[in-house]
């Protein structure tokens, strides 16, 4: 069995494995949730690529000229449109319209559980494995970087911690997974810790 192989199948067992849906409001129980809320569904690219020096999980940083996230880490993604078949088309649309990668060098694995944001989108992360490399080119408008970050890491329970901060007026707490000068945090690192407990089994 190749790397690729070896991957591809770690992949799947970690998508198959249970979890329960996650959202920005899971670590903070005291929160109120407003009744009657209408949730806008979104799709959002995880996509790795296997490469010699070991799995690498392509982001994004946002510009820092967005209304909303502005400068965060993130992955490719975004709403759904009408002409979206479903939130996998939706995933790979944006990621081929954020970071130039074509839908065809993508082979959907599965999706994760979706993640319900303070924004009011229902994610759902769309597990992508690379089928070669590709030219990542940052739509100026939405995207200010493209990096990458070892897939092992993102995915070691034993990196995340828990942080909070000040939200309109409520404390709130949110999963952290730093990288270098990257603080990836929010949703993106609660569907990493999610992808990372299938992954590990913690």
């Amino acid at each position: 069995m190749t790397p690729r192989d070896q991957l591809r199948e770690r992949l799947l067992r970690a998508i198959a494995t249970p979890a329960q849906p996650s959202s920005d409001y899971d670590l903070n129980p005291d929160i109120v949730l407003p009744e009657g809320r209408r949730l806008r569904a979104a799709g959002v690219l995880v996509p790795v690529a296997p490469e010699a020096r070991g799995p690498r999980l392509y982001l994004t940083k946002r510009s820092s000229k967005l209304k909303h996230h502005p400068g965060q880490i993130a992955f490719p993604g975004g709403k759904k449109d009408t002409a979206d078949a479903d939130v996998i088309a939706t995933a790979l649309r944006e990621a081929r319209e954020e970071i130039a990668l074509p839908p065809e060098n993508v082979e959907v694995l599965g999706t994760l559980p979706s993640h319900e944001t303070v924004t009011g989108f229902d994610v759902t992360p769309v597990i992508g494995l690379l089928h070669g490399p590709f030219d990542p080119l940052p739509e100026p408008g939405e995207v200010q970087e493209v990096f990458t970050v070892p897939l092992a890491l993102v995915t070691d329970p034993g990196r995340f911690s828990v942080e909070g901060r000040r939200w309109r007026g409520i404390w709130r707490r949110f999963y952290t997974v730093p990288h270098g000068p990257y603080y990836i945090w929010g949703a993106t690192a609660r569907m990493l810790r999610v992808l990372a407990h299938g992954m590990t089994g913690r």
